[in-house]
């Protein structure tokens, strides 16, 4: 039974929720005209977990007959068979109906616009064959987290919400092309998309440079835009930037071999450290 539930934990990559979760928590400090009921932070992260769940079992099962030939993918519990097919249909299946009527807990506004978010979860994965910005579709999905909290909460969407969501866009736009290189020759042998696969590497790792610049200047104007952000937040946008400095000096592109670091080890600190800013700008 567990070497069942820990197989099911890494088809999804369960514990890369600290990615999405911090954010989504700052989000709702930040967009929260008043401090919401347990009630009301129960159900967004009900729904963030359950569309992330989605989001990655269509993720293996799409994208499945390209892991079993690719060597960095072909011990994943899909391809050596330690979860079927059919058992990831039935995560997708149940996450989708938990995500709906998370949403549904929220209100009905977040009911009504939580097809948009599974088809978006859908989409990610088939991006990679038609197009060579597959990361900015999952930008888009990580956009809609802040959008979503907002609606949850408040049933609009504030300016605050668009320009965090936009920073969070370009945050995993960025890291997602950075883990992109991993698969530059692969991806290139079979056909699939992505911005290292048309610009080459060294422009992919400069790509991706912009898009965090993005990220830092949109969360700098939040700090401007958003009247109860003070000195605490802005001193650890500092230590954001930091962060993300040492991420790109990790990889260069003439050795990849530090990926995992920069898009394991830093980027989950820089999630954690923004919501932490933000909780104690939020309390002082």
């Amino acid at each position: 039974m567990m070497k069942k539930v820990r197989a099911y934990a890494e088809l999804v990559k369960f514990e890369h929720t600290i990615f999405a979760l911090p954010f989504a928590l700052a989000s709702v400090l930040l967009l929260a005209e008043e401090f919401p009921s347990l009630w009301k932070i129960f159900w967004i992260l009900v729904a963030l977990v359950s569309a992330r769940t989605v989001g990655m079992a269509f993720n293996r099962l799409i994208d499945e007959p390209y892991d079993r030939l690719n060597p960095r993918t072909k011990n994943w519990p899909l391809v050596k068979g330690e979860v079927s097919k059919e058992e990831v249909r039935k995560i997708i299946l149940v996450g989708s109906i938990l995500f709906v009527f998370a949403s549904l807990m929220l209100n009905f506004l977040a009911f009504l616009l939580s097809p948009v978010v599974l088809f978006l979860l859908w989409f990610y994965p088939q991006a990679k064959r038609i197009t060579y910005y597959p990361h900015l579709v999952l930008g888009l999905v990580y956009f809609l987290i802040p959008v979503a909290v907002d609606v949850a909460l408040n049933e609009r969407i504030s300016l605050t919400a668009v320009i965090l969501g936009i920073a969070m866009a370009f945050w995993v736009a960025g890291f997602d092309v950075l883990y992109a290189l991993q698969d530059y020759e692969f991806d290139k042998e079979v056909g699939l998309k992505s911005i290292p696969v048309k610009y080459g590497v060294e422009k992919a790792i400069k790509i991706a440079r912009l898009f965090h610049s993005i990220t830092f200047v949109s969360l700098l104007i939040l700090g401007f835009t958003h009247k109860e952000l003070g000195f605490i937040y802005f001193l650890g946008l500092f230590l954001i930037a930091g962060f993300l400095v040492y991420e790109h000096s990790l990889i260069k592109p003439w050795d990849l071999s530090k990926i995992n670091k920069a898009f394991f080890t830093v980027n989950g600190w820089i999630s954690v450290i923004f919501f932490i800013v933000v909780l104690i700008d939020y309390y002082l």
